[in-house]
């Protein structure tokens, strides 16, 4: 699994918004992505999943060009967005919620992976509590787990996670950082977006600060010096 932005240019109607973004992810690989609030963090990973067209410069993932594919096809290519707002269904229960996560399989495929709900309820014994509960009686953490679940029902080469430990308790928080750091173990790609700088930065192996739609550093997650730039960069 390969991610690479080169160049890469969004607008919004006449919104210059992403101005020149070039990164990358290898394969197993978690990868921050740091800076202060309005920024142009979540305009690139939306850009990346196909919410928002780019209108120049060249996104590709497992060798393929998807700058201009549609979020549909991105998703059914192995790249799951779990965005900030969760985009959890009210009116349906927590299963069927996952049971929608599904859709970002071939139909082909769909039976096989219908495994992954189990497999999903194992390592979120919370939700499979709850499977017949309606989405809105959970709390905010466990929805944040929907989110994720819901996503990883699609088994996604690459993650992109945005605010996922937003609003919440410490205690859901370290939840939702150990789920992140078993996801990493098993393999899983991540772009992360993450306020908390300094937990997450423990979790990544590189990170990028993004200052008004573009990368403006970058560096190596477990080098002190380039944790330290970073942290002066994104300083309020």
């Amino acid at each position: 699994m390969s991610l690479i932005l080169n160049d890469v240019h969004m607008h919004i109607g006449l919104s210059h918004i992403l101005q020149g973004v070039s990164l990358r992810i290898g394969d197993g690989e978690v990868v921050g992505l740091f800076g202060r609030n309005g920024v142009g963090k979540t305009s690139i990973v939306k850009t990346i999943a196909g919410w928002h067209a780019s209108s120049a410069g060249q996104i590709e993932f497992d060798g393929q060009t998807i700058g201009t594919m549609a979020s549909e096809r991105i998703a059914r290519m192995g790249v799951g967005l779990v965005p900030e707002d969760r985009r959890i269904f009210p009116g349906l229960t927590v299963e069927d919620n996952l049971k929608l996560g599904l859709m970002q399989v071939n139909k082909s495929l769909r039976q096989k992976n219908y495994q992954k709900i189990q497999q999903v309820y194992e390592r979120f014994p919370r939700l499979a509590e709850r499977k017949n509960q309606l989405a809105t009686t959970l709390s905010g953490g466990e929805q944040q787990m929907l989110a994720i679940a819901r996503v990883l029902v699609g088994n996604p080469k690459l993650l992109l996670i945005d605010e996922p430990t937003e609003g919440l308790a410490p205690m859901i928080v370290n939840e939702i950082f150990d789920l992140m750091g078993e996801l990493k173990r098993d393999g899983t790609s991540i772009l992360l977006i993450e306020q908390n700088v300094q937990r997450a930065i423990m979790l990544c192996d590189r990170h990028y600060a993004v200052e008004r739609g573009r990368i403006v550093d970058e560096g190596c997650s477990g080098a002190v010096d380039d944790r330290d730039r970073l942290l002066k960069i994104i300083a309020v």
